[in-house]
């Protein structure tokens, strides 16, 4: 604390007092009145050892057994005897402010010593707790007459003399505090007012730990001396052995505690792009100036590799570096996201090769100008060279992640074995971090592939219906689920719409919704009738296993007849919002029993609906939440479907919010919605024709003439070509019922032809000589699409063709 003089005495033109230093101590309470904190100051102004203090009531430690006689302090509070918010009473009940003053105290062998003193009240994370600055009034020329008064007070302006010294100098007196404790402290202390003393009304000096300089520069060249030997492997002079002894006992100390305060700070989530930035910051500035981080690139991609030992072919990524040089300095040279392999004779390569420590005390000339010739175009040596150098894998399982690079600048001691120990330490506790982080990443990389080649990609219109869906996972940890949805196109413009729920979690049960999935695309494109799909589906289930139940839904639109055909198994009904009022109801569909169960039958009804009517249909994560009413979800449902919007998206993304923000969900989630627009009479045209050759003709020109009045002209020539083959194979094969012809225009431009005969045609190869299998060789070839479908009455062959651009 430096000492001031009076402004008298430089106007009466007195030698000013030569500047000197007080021991300041500092003590921490925690709201208990437990000192938690006793410096080496407070052991030398009271006589009382570190181990002896700490536990203790701050009261025992720091009697107040008297007042000095000074009026009032310099905030002007009375002493510790007056009205005033004295050191007594700050011990005993804390403060919610910051206090100063003067008290006499009984030291050790009631010997009274008279101290200033500045309290500061500390918050932030743990129990409220009190700093506690004391320095004793001995040397500060009290009683000499040149100063009228000596009170301490406090300096609210961050700009006075003192402020960045008191930054610097703080924490070197809270050594058992890490250093993210110390610097919370400091800016707590800053930001109250730092502790200052009034010598007269003029002078303000401020006060800043210190033991005075000839002492500390005594004992610092000791345990220079001290550390020397001990780095040499030298035996120590009995002068240093307590040097010595102090020596390794506060370096172990300190890194145990920067491994403790590492193992904190790094791992705090599995996400691996925060987990790097973590491990790179940690080290930066307390055990080294710059950290580089270098992982494989498999790591970074997420994926897996094989094991073993990398080589000169192995490409490492750069995925962060930390630096306390000036702002800028390393980006150009060493940008992060750079990749590059490293040569042998790099200590890099050294180090990922043997998975230990690589320890370069000071980067020769030579080595930089080596280490730089990998770097084209880029001269990183005054970046690196007189630097010392400390490179640590990154490992798991005896596995080379990645590495570290660490620097230190040249004016900092070079970095010795115990470094090389605590940065291996180190490394060992970042690799494990990085690799639970990498192996979530993998396996996260890996259930969401899984899930997108399990969810199928419907387009979003298809025949006289427009389609939105949307699917969301239980947790982050399950990416993986059992909800699946579809969309079947089937024979006569219609659309099989499914929504499914295997019941359980994780890769199973994606399994086994993969398989239902399957079975129900084929069995659709069968156009089996709802009831009997699911009776199928339940059949299946049964011969894959007990373990699994699903629900199921299954409804086929219509939209020539304007009909949902609709089969339910253990599901949550769907909702239908009327476009004619916007009211929205739950279908009352037969429940069934859910999909695994056996011997339960279904039950299939039909329900009218009008162009513009929404179909929406989802799983039970979505309105089901613990403990409460699936009935308060489901009414949700129907009020969130209702609200109009611009769009299918935007309407699905209404009910997600509505019933997706009540929290307690931890089941997946899949949402189908079908705005249901139908298909007028006016684009469906018909004809029946009889089993007789000649009809063939017929059939062709009334193609031609519908498809000229429909304004397709340059679909007509196709399209009268392949339905005369379809009408002639129809003709030939059918027995007793007419052949049924169809065009319906939509979004594409659909023939079909029914006949009564159940066996379906195949593509065939025609040779020249060949009579037969020209026909679907025509229709495969011209048409955009084709296929054919058993029905009850015989079977459907169709093609389509796409519409000209209007």
């Amino acid at each position: 604390m430096d000492r001031g003089i009076d402004r008298a005495e430089q106007d009466a033109g007195r030698e000013p007092a030569e500047p000197g230093r007080v021991p300041l101590a500092v003590v921490v309470v925690d709201r208990d009145g437990l000192v938690s904190h006793w410096s080496r100051g407070a052991r030398r102004l009271f006589g009382v050892p570190r181990e002896e203090a700490i536990g203790r009531t701050a009261l025992d430690l720091l009697p107040v057994s008297g007042a000095l006689p000074e009026q009032q302090d310099s905030l002007g509070h009375a002493a510790d005897d007056g009205p005033g918010p004295g050191l007594a009473s700050s011990l005993d009940s804390g403060l919610s402010y910051p206090a100063a003053g003067r008290a006499r105290l009984t030291a050790a062998g009631d010997a009274r010593v008279d101290v200033l003193w500045w309290a500061y009240p500390l918050v932030g994370p743990g129990p409220e707790r009190l700093l506690v600055l004391v320095a004793g009034t001995d040397g500060l020329g009290a009683d000499d007459g040149r100063c009228r008064r000596i009170a301490p007070g406090f300096a609210l302006h961050t700009d006075f003399p003192g402020a960045q010294e008191l930054a610097r100098r703080l924490p070197e007196i809270l050594p058992s505090m890490s250093v993210g404790e110390s610097a919370r402290i400091v800016a707590q202390v800053l930001e109250l007012g730092y502790p200052i003393l009034e010598f007269s009304q003029n002078e303000r000096v401020p006060v800043t730990p210190d033991w005075g300089v000839a002492r500390r520069a005594e004992r610092r060249a000791r345990r220079e001396r001290a550390a020397l030997a001990l780095a040499a492997g030298e035996p120590l002079p009995p002068e240093l052995r307590d040097e010595g002894e102090d020596l390794e006992y506060a370096a172990v100390r300190e890194r145990l505690e920067f491994l403790n305060e590492v193992s904190g700070r790094i791992g705090t989530s599995l996400d691996l792009s925060r987990t790097i930035v973590e491990v790179s910051r940690a080290v930066v500035p307390r055990f080294t100036d710059v950290a580089g981080t270098y992982l494989r690139e498999q790591v970074v991609a997420g994926e897996g590799f094989e094991d073993g030992v990398p080589d000169t072919t192995t490409m490492w990524h750069r995925v962060a570096l930390e630096h306390t040089d000036e702002p800028g300095r390393w980006d150009d040279v060493v940008p992060v996201g750079e990749a590059m392999p490293f040569p042998e004779h790099t200590p890099f390569f050294q180090c990922m090769t043997s998975g230990e420590p690589v320890l370069v005390p000071r980067i020769s000339e030579e080595m930089g100008h080596a280490i730089a010739a990998q770097f084209d175009k880029r001269d990183i040596r005054p970046l690196i060279t007189g630097r010392s150098m400390l490179v640590v894998p990154l490992k798991a399982r005896n596995v080379v992640l990645g590495f570290m690079i660490l620097l230190r600048h040249p004016e900092r001691p070079v970095f010795n074995d115990m470094d090389r120990v605590t940065g291996a330490e180190l490394a060992a506790r970042a690799g494990l971090v990085l690799d639970n982080a990498r192996m979530y990443t993998f396996q996260e990389n890996v259930a969401e592939t899984l899930q997108d080649s399990m969810l199928p990609h419907i387009p979003p219109r298809m025949a006289g219906c427009d389609i939105a869906t949307r699917y969301l996972p239980g947790t982050l940890l399950g990416r993986v689920g059992g909800d699946w949805f579809d969309a079947v196109k089937l024979h006569g413009g219609r659309t099989a719409l499914v929504v499914g729920d295997v019941m359980g979690h994780g890769l199973n049960s994606a399994a086994m919704m993969g398989q239902l999935r399957t079975a129900v695309q084929t069995m659709a494109a069968l156009d089996l009738p709802p009831a009997q799909l699911l009776r199928n589906l339940d059949d299946l289930a049964q011969r894959l296993g007990d373990s699994y139940l699903a629900t199921c839904l299954y409804a086929v639109y219509d939209p020539i007849a304007g009909e949902l055909h609709l089969a339910n198994a253990g599901h949550i009904p769907p909702v239908l919002v009327r476009a004619a009022d916007g009211r929205s109801e739950l279908l009352d569909l037969p429940t069934g029993a859910p999909i695994g169960v056996g011997g339960v039958p279904f039950e299939a009804v039909r329900v009218r609906v009008e162009p513009g009517d929404r179909l929406v249909m989802c799983t039970d994560g979505l309105v089901e939440v613990r403990g409460e009413d699936i009935g308060v979800g489901l009414a949700t449902l129907c009020e969130s479907a209702a609200h109009p919007a611009a769009s299918m998206d935007d309407a699905c993304d209404t009910i997600i919010r509505a019933l997706n923000t009540r929290g307690g969900r931890k089941d997946d989630v899949a949402l189908l919605m079908a705005r249901l627009a139908g298909i007028a009479p006016d684009d469906v045209a018909e004809w029946r024709l009889a089993l007789d050759p000649a009809e063939v003709g017929r059939a062709r020109a009334a193609v031609r003439e519908q498809l000229h009045d429909w304004g397709l002209a340059q679909l007509a020539a196709p399209a009268e070509l392949m339905a005369g083959e379809l009408v002639t194979n129809a003709v030939r094969h059918s027995r007793a019922r007419p052949v049924a012809l169809r065009l319906v225009r939509g979004d594409t431009l659909l023939c079909e032809v029914d006949d009564d005969d159940h066996e379906l045609p195949t593509l065939l190869h025609a040779g020249p000589l060949d009579e037969a299998g020209r026909g679907l060789r025509v229709v495969s070839t011209l048409s955009r699409e084709w296929g054919t479908s058993r029905t009850e009455a015989g079977k459907t062959v169709w093609f389509e063709l796409t519409l000209p651009r209007r």
